[in-house]
């Protein structure tokens, strides 16, 4: 309560900030996905927790009250953040963490798929320094949209949204459970003694995936060191269609080749493994056959030799890929989204 206080006007700004990017880009959703990420989002702003039941009334009145907020704000911009005095644009976060971080508050700003903005703000739990990188877990979150990510990389800095992880990993679990299938999820699942001990088995399962989710982004910024921000610019451009989703596919891929399954094949970490062949779905698995197959041969047999053949593949051809990519002429100006969706199609490994 003291850093709400203390840091209200900062709160509010956010907050708001938050809600307009809600207001222009909720729309975007199916409906399907529109109400789940709401009802989160409620879950989050009352206070409830991820085993707690909801109330469906009281969720009834304040989607209504939330959607009739939206709608007020047609003709507003995004607010400056004042910090220590001084008005920040709202996705300065860089020179706005300069001056939180040592009140052990986070911030985060950034643009995410489909042009849409991003904001939170959050205590600062921890500070990692691996390699080159700087790694950011935050905790309590004061603020944020509908859209929450796990994770984020801005340059050398990675932010890890605890909070934002465990609710992912938690849907993810609730998902399984409807059908109990034997697959990687439910592996990754088995992992752990979440029929006796959910609150403890989600917390174990959080701290292991927190570590992968940093080595994604690390791969991420790997990406731009190789092939600069013209695929980022490039995945801006595009409006939302099939081929913005498979250029973000190969990039997630690429990373996962150059950082994440690397590292977990490296540590053995069978828990993570299944866990990231049960969350690897969309284009990412539609582009990578040869992957899946690995895993389910080390599945069936222990051999991780072969998973880590096709992922020393994987990072050559992700590579030429998006480097074939960005040769592509544009239409107008703008990138020719037919001929990326044609080549990358064409480019399955």
């Amino acid at each position: 309560m003291a850093v709400e206080a203390q840091n209200q006007q900062l709160i509010d700004s956010v907050r708001f900030n938050c809600n307009l990017a809600d207001a222009r880009h909720a729309g975007n959703y199916t409906m399907c996905i529109y109400l789940l990420k709401m009802r989160e989002f409620f879950r989050w702003e009352a206070g409830y927790e991820l085993t707690d039941s909801l109330p469906r009334e009281e969720i009834g009145r304040w989607l209504g009250e939330r959607e009739a907020l939206w709608e007020s704000l047609d003709d507003e911009e995004f607010r400056p953040l004042r910090v220590e005095g001084r008005s920040f644009d709202p996705f300065a976060a860089h020179d706005i963490n300069q001056r939180l971080l040592d009140h052990n508050l986070v911030y985060g700003a950034g643009i995410g798929p489909g042009g849409r903005p991003l904001f939170f703000l959050a205590d600062l739990e921890q500070v990692e320094i691996h390699s080159d990188y700087r790694i950011l877990v935050c905790g309590r979150e004061y603020a944020r949209d509908l859209t929450a990510p796990a994770a984020m990389a801005q340059g050398q800095t990675i932010y890890v949204r605890s909070q934002s992880l465990r609710r992912m990993l938690w849907e993810k679990i609730e998902q399984w459970r409807w059908s109990r299938a034997d697959n990687a999820m439910g592996k990754a699942i088995a992992c752990y003694d979440f029929e006796t001990d959910e609150v403890t088995s989600l917390d174990q399962m959080a701290e292991r995936e927190t570590q992968s989710v940093i080595w994604h982004e690390i791969g991420e910024v790997m990406v731009t060191e190789q092939v600069g921000p013209a695929w980022a610019e490039r995945i801006l451009a595009l409006p939302r269609c099939r081929a913005e989703l498979q250029m973000r596919a190969v990039r997630d891929n690429l990373a996962d080749c150059l950082s994440t399954l690397p590292r977990l094949i490296s540590d053995g970490h069978e828990a993570s493994l299944h866990f990231y062949f049960g969350s690897l779905d969309g284009f990412r698995r539609e582009l990578s056959p040869t992957l899946v197959n690995a895993y389910d041969g080390w599945c069936h047999h222990g051999d991780l030799g072969a998973l880590e053949t096709v992922v020393a593949a994987g990072a050559d051809h992700w590579l030429a890929l998006i480097r074939e990519v960005l040769t592509l002429p544009g239409v107008d100006g703008q990138p020719d989204a037919s001929a990326i969706e044609e080549l990358i199609s064409s480019k399955v490994l």
